[in-house]
């Protein structure tokens, strides 16, 4: 199976090395990033493997079965739409896209395609979260009502390249960072339509004037209500790029996930505090590889991928009208 990097803005073009490193089945064919400081940053260490600075070009040279995409969050639909166009399954880092726009093209091109595309929520496969999802299978918790989320990150904005700072190209908070946490609530609850409203703001506007660094969301799916923070205030003394967490409550207990510390603490009504034993971590791209090598669909799927995306651009649209509750 032919990989290729189509767009290398961020340091999650590991998912896919880090697949091909572990598969004998797998082989990176070629790169692309139209932007040179990128492209010097991300896939200058690659040997041996062809780097172009055209996504086009690259998918006309080379046969491509699978397409990482990791680019610049403003041209990430570009790199998926010729990726689906040229056959390819599309493994994508989060954002997918920043449009509705680009989201509805996407889905058409998936659609006539017949192609995967898949976004690497690794929340999904924390241990942790492994565990969560366990115990309320097995009803410990009784039936989900509430889920807060807080996801701190460090902006570290010397090391930040212009175009992460500019709303076009970055696209809003909103449709960023709450997404991890709104797949995990779609997929917790398997709701397919809720409201969602979201607060946005920048409280250093001297240092990054006309970029948000915080927001705050409410999201309700099916019978379930969900409060999502997130920001790029994370301390830069931390010991940990983002103290993420989640608490879920149940109508027989509560679970508290510490992502950052990897510790899933549970109470319910007839048991105290314990400490739930986690398994091991695994990859995060592993899921989807495990999935197309053996020709079935992935467990986050082209629809789950598109409908998180949904709700996160319906947020940002939300905070850009003050608030306004919305329906996805």
């Amino acid at each position: 199976m032919k990989v290729a990097i189509l767009g290398a803005a961020h340091p999650h073009v590991d998912y896919a090395l880090e697949e091909v490193a572990h598969r004998d089945e797998l082989e990176l064919v070629a790169a692309a990033e139209p932007d040179p400081t990128m492209r010097g940053q991300f896939l200058g260490p690659l040997t041996g493997v062809p780097v172009y600075a055209d996504f086009a070009e690259l998918l006309a040279a080379h046969d491509v079965d699978v397409a990482l995409v990791a680019g610049i969050y403003a041209r990430r639909a570009e790199a998926t739409l010729l990726a689906l166009d040229a056959g390819a399954h599309v493994l994508a880092d989060k954002p997918l896209c920043t449009s509705t726009a680009e989201l509805e093209a996407i889905s058409a091109a998936a659609q006539r395609a017949g192609r995967h595309v898949s976004i690497v929520f690794e929340k999904r496969f924390y241990p942790a979260t492994i565990a969560l999802r366990r115990l309320l299978a097995d009803g410990v918790l009784g039936d989900l009502a509430l889920v807060a989320s807080t996801g701190p990150h460090k902006l570290r904005q010397a090391q930040r390249p212009g175009w992460f700072l500019d709303p076009v190209r970055y696209g809003g908070i909103a449709a960023d960072l709450p997404i991890h946490d709104i797949d995990l609530v779609l997929a917790l609850t398997g709701a397919t339509s809720g409201v969602v409203a979201a607060l946005t703001g920048n409280a250093r506007p001297a240092d990054h004037p006309g970029f948000d660094d915080h927001v705050a969301l409410l999201m309700r799916a099916g019978d379930v209500a969900a409060t999502i923070e997130a920001s790029w205030l994370g301390p830069e003394a931390a010991d940990v790029h983002g103290h993420y967490r989640m608490r879920v409550t149940g109508s027989e207990g509560t679970a508290e996930l510490d992502w950052a510390y990897h510790r899933l603490r549970v109470t319910t009504h007839d048991r105290p505090a314990w400490d739930e034993p986690l398994g091991e971590p695994v990859r995060p791209a592993a899921y989807f590889f495990d999935a197309v090598l053996r020709g079935e669909e992935p467990v986050i799927s082209t629809a789950a991928g598109l409908l998180a995306t949904r709700v996160a651009l319906t947020a940002q649209r939300s905070a850009e009208r003050g608030g306004e509750l919305l329906t996805w």
